[in-house]
C-alpha cells in the first residue's frame, strides 16, 4: 500500500510539471533591458506586468516580451512608464498553500520517522524478507512455494513406484479431502521418507505438492536450531502459522533428524535447545490446537534416532521407505535423465541398468552427466555407450590417474596383486564374476579389481561370504608367494580392513559359526556417554569370538593360498598381460583362466557394461565408495591395491 501511494505522488509530480511548461498564447520574445527603456521612450510599449525584477510586457502591435531588470535601484523606471501613458500591474508574490507550509514543517520528523522505518525494516530481515536480522530470529525460514511454482510431478520421478502409490491418497486427499471425510477417514498429519541418500526423498516430497496443486514449504531441520535459546520454538510456531494460512498445504522438512533426536540419554537437559524445539513440533502436529489441511512430509537418512513421540501414530502416522531401485527401476530413472541427453542409436538403457548396480536415483544422474561431459570433450555430438563405461568406471572406481608415475617395479607388484584378486574370485564357488583388471591408478588407488554380481542380491549365504574372505585375501597372498613374507607391502591395508569387519559380523551377527551359535554378540543401544562401552557378553565370550575370527581368517587365507600356488602360471601370465595392455576385460580374464593366449582389446560393445544379465551390489556396501584411511574402492564388486 505504502509502495503504491509513492508512486502516485512521483506521478502526480511528474504531471504537474509537465503542465506548468504548457501556457496558453505564443512564448514571449526576451529582451535586453536597454531595449526595454529604449522601447518604452519611443512609446511602443502599450503595458507592463512587473513581478519582481521580472518584467513581462505587450506593444501596441500586440506582440509580447519579456525582459529581465538588473538587481539596482531604479528610482526613473516609473517616472517613464507613467510619462509615456504605459499602463502598468503589479504581481502579488505567491505564498505557499497551508499543506505546503505543513509539508515543509514536517519534513524534519518525517525524515526521522523514515529513517527509523528502514532500520527496523532491516533488522526484521529486510523488505523481501530475504535476509536475516536481528528481530527475525524467532520468524520461520520456510521457503514458499506457491502452487503455480511446483512443476516437478510423479512422471519425474521413477524406480521407486510403492512409495509412489503410498504417498498418492495424499494428493487425492489435497485434491478432494471430502471423498475421505464423509467415511470418516482422516489422512496422516505426518509422513516420514526414509531411505539411503541420493533416492529421491525430497524429489517425491515435490512431486506430492505438483500433483495436487498446493503451496509447498520447504525448510531444514537444522533451520530450528541457533545459538540462542527459544528460537527454534519461536521459528516452529512461526511456521505453522504460515502454513494455517496457505491450508491446505505441505510443510516439508528435510533432514528432520537434526532436530527430531531421541531425546534424553545423558545430553542437555530440560533445558535443551533442540529439545524445546522438538517438543514444539510435537505440539503443533498433534496438540490441541487443529491444524486441518497442513501434512508435514520429513525426510531422514537415520530414522533410527529419531524419537519415539515424534514417530507415533498422530504425528508421523506413515513411515515409508524410499530405497535403491532395482534393476528396473534403474532403467526407469535413466529414462528420465536422458530426456534432455542426445543418445547414440546403440545406446540401451537395460544393459546400462544391469551394469550399474546398487547405484542410487543421484548416482545414475551423476552418471549420465559425466557421460555427457565425456562425449563434450570428444568432440561428439551423441553420447554413446562407451561414455558410459567410462562414466561408470570412474563413478565406481575413480578417475583414472595417468600421469601418476610409478616404477615397473611397483607396477608389477600391482598387477601380481590385482592378478590374485582376480584367480581367486574366479575360482570360488559363488563369487561374483570379475568385470575388469587395471592397474591404471583411479583416485587414491593404484590399481582396482572389480567384480559384477550377475543379479541383484538382497541376502547372502555362508559360502558366498567366505568366497568373498579369500578374494579379498588374494592380492596378499600373491605378493607373498612371488616376493616372500618380507616383501608384502602396505597395498593389503585395506582389503584386511573389510575382511577383518566381514568376518566378525559372521561370527557375532550373523550366527555363522557352530561354537558361538546364532546369537547376537553386538552393542547395547546406546550407550550413557560417548566413549563408553555398552557390551553384552563377558570377557570369557570376547576371547571366544576372537578365535573364532581368527580361526575363519586362517581358514579362508589357507585355502585362497592353495588356489594361486596350484595357478602359479595363470597369475604370472595375467601379470604380464596387466603389464602389457594396463586394463583387461572379462573376456581377456576368461582367456587366461582357460590357459589360452590372451586377446588383443577389442572395439567396445554392450556386454562390456555388465553381461547379460547384470544385478546388485552386496547388502552392506555400495559401489565406489572409498575408505577414509587408504582411500581405495571398499564394498563387494571392488577391490583394489
Amino acid at each position: 500500500m505504502a509502495k503504491n501511494l509513492i508512486l502516485w505522488v512521483i506521478i502526480a509530480a511528474v504531471l504537474l510539471s509537465i503542465f506548468q511548461n504548457f501556457k496558453d498564447g505564443p512564448t514571449p520574445q526576451t529582451i535586453s533591458y536597454t531595449s526595454f527603456v529604449d522601447e518604452v521612450q519611443n512609446d511602443r510599449v502599450r503595458s507592463v506586468v512587473i513581478d519582481g525584477l521580472v518584467i513581462e510586457g505587450e506593444h501596441h502591435d500586440g506582440s509580447r516580451f519579456r525582459t529581465v531588470r538588473p538587481d539596482v535601484y531604479d528610482s526613473g523606471m516609473m517616472s517613464d512608464l507613467l510619462n509615456h501613458n504605459v499602463n502598468v500591474e503589479g504581481r502579488e508574490p505567491e505564498k505557499p498553500s497551508i499543506w505546503t507550509q505543513l509539508l515543509m514543517a514536517a519534513f524534519p520528523i518525517l525524515l526521522i520517522v523514515l529513517i527509523f522505518m528502514f532500520f527496523m525494516r532491516q533488522m526484521q530481515g529486510g523488505a523481501g524478507g530475504g535476509r536475516a536480522g536481528p528481530m527475525s530470529f524467532g520468524k520461520s525460514k520456510a521457503k514458499l512455494l506457491s502452487e503455480d511454482q511446483v512443476k516437478t510431478t510423479f512422471a519425474d520421478v521413477a524406480g521407486v513406484d510403492e512409495a509412489k502409490e503410498d504417498v498418492r491418497e495424499l494428493v487425492e486427499f489435497l485434491s478432494d479431502p471430502s471423498k475421505f471425510q464423509s467415511l470418516g477417514g482422516r489422512i496422516p498429519r505426518g509422513v516420514l521418507l526414509s531411505g539411503p541418500p541420493g533416492t529421491g526423498k525430497t524429489l517425491l516430497a515435490k512431486a506430492i505438492a505438483g500433483e495436487a496443486r498446493v503451496p509447498f514449504f520447504s525448510i531444514s531441520g537444522s533451520d530450528f536450531v541457533e545459538m540462542f535459546v527459544g528460537v527454534g520454538a519461536s521459528r516452529v510456531r512461526d511456521m505453522f502459522d504460515q502454513a494455517k494460512k496457505q491450508s491446505p498445504c505441505i510443510i516439508f522438512i528435510d533432514e528432520i533428524d537434526a532436530v527430531g533426536r531421541t531425546r534424553g540419554g545423558g545430553w542437555g537437559g530440560g533445558n535443551d535447545e533442540r529439545e524445546q524445539t522438538l517438543n514444539q513440533l510435537l505440539v503443533e502436529m498433534d496438540g490441541f490446537e487443529g491444524n486441518e489441511g497442513i501434512i508435514v512430509i520429513a525426510a531422514s537418512n537415520r530414522p533410527d534416532v529419531l524419537d519415539n513421540a515424534l514417530l507415533r501414530p498422530g504425528r508421523f502416522d506413515r513411515q515409508i521407505h524410499v530405497g535403491l531401485p532395482d534393476i528396473r527401476g534403474r532403467e526407469q530413472i535413466l529414462k528420465v535423465h536422458v530426456r534432455k541427453v542426445p543418445l547414440d542409436e546403440k545406446v540401451n538403457l537395460s544393459v546400462l541398468a544391469r551394469g550399474t548396480p546398487g547405484f542410487s536415483g543421484a548416482d545414475l544422474a551423476n552418471l549420465v552427466n559425466e557421460a555427457a561431459l565425456f562425449a563434450a570433450r570428444g568432440n561428439r555430438r551423441v553420447v554413446t555407450m562407451e561414455e558410459f563405461e567410462k562414466a561408470r568406471d570412474k563413478i565406481m572406481m575413480g578417475a583414472e590417474r595417468r600421469s601418476m608415475v610409478m616404477s615397473e617395479e611397483e607396477k608389477a607388484n600391482t598387477a601380481y596383486h590385482e592378478a590374485g584378486h582376480a584367480i581367486v574370485g574366479l575360482t570360488m564357488p559363488e563369487h561374483d564374476p570379475v568385470h575388469k583388471v587395471t592397474i591404471i591408478p583411479r583416485g587414491r588407488a593404484l590399481g582396482v579389481t572389480q567384480f559384477l554380481p550377475e543379479e541383484d542380491q538382497y541376502s547372502m549365504s555362508k559360502r558366498k561370504l567366505e568366497s568373498q574372505l579369500c578374494s579379498l585375501y588374494g592380492g596378499r597372498i600373491a605378493e607373498e608367494l612371488i616376493h616372500g613374507i618380507d616383501g608384502v607391502t602396505t597395498g593389503a591395508s585395506n582389503d584386511i580392513e573389510r575382511a577383518s569387519q566381514l568376518v566378525r559380523s559372521m561370527v557375532t551377527r550373523w550366527g555363522f559359526t557352530e561354537k558361538m551359535g546364532p546369537i547376537l554378540y553386538g552393542e547395547e543401544e546406546a550407550a550413557a556417554f560417548p566413549g563408553q562401552s555398552a557390551r553384552n557378553f563377558s570377557g570369557a565370550t570376547s576371547q571366544q569370538i576372537d578365535e573364532e575370527v581368527r580361526r575363519i581368517i586362517d581358514e579362508c587365507y589357507a585355502r585362497a593360498k592353495k588356489i594361486l600356488e596350484d595357478n602359479i602360471d595363470i597369475l604370472h601370465a595375467m601379470k604380464d598381460a596387466l603389464m602389457e595392455y594396463e586394463t583387461l576385460d572379462a573376456e581377456q580374464v576368461k582367456d587366461l583362466m582357460a590357459r589360452r593366449p590372451v586377446r588383443p582389446p577389442q572395439d567396445w560393445h554392450d556386454e562390456d557394461f555388465g553381461g547379460s544379465t547384470g544385478g546388485s551390489v552386496d547388502s552392506d556396501t555400495k559401489p565406489g565408495e572409498t575408505s577414509e584411511s587408504t582411500g581405495r574402492p571398499i564394498g563387494g564388486p571392488v577391490e583394489g591395491s
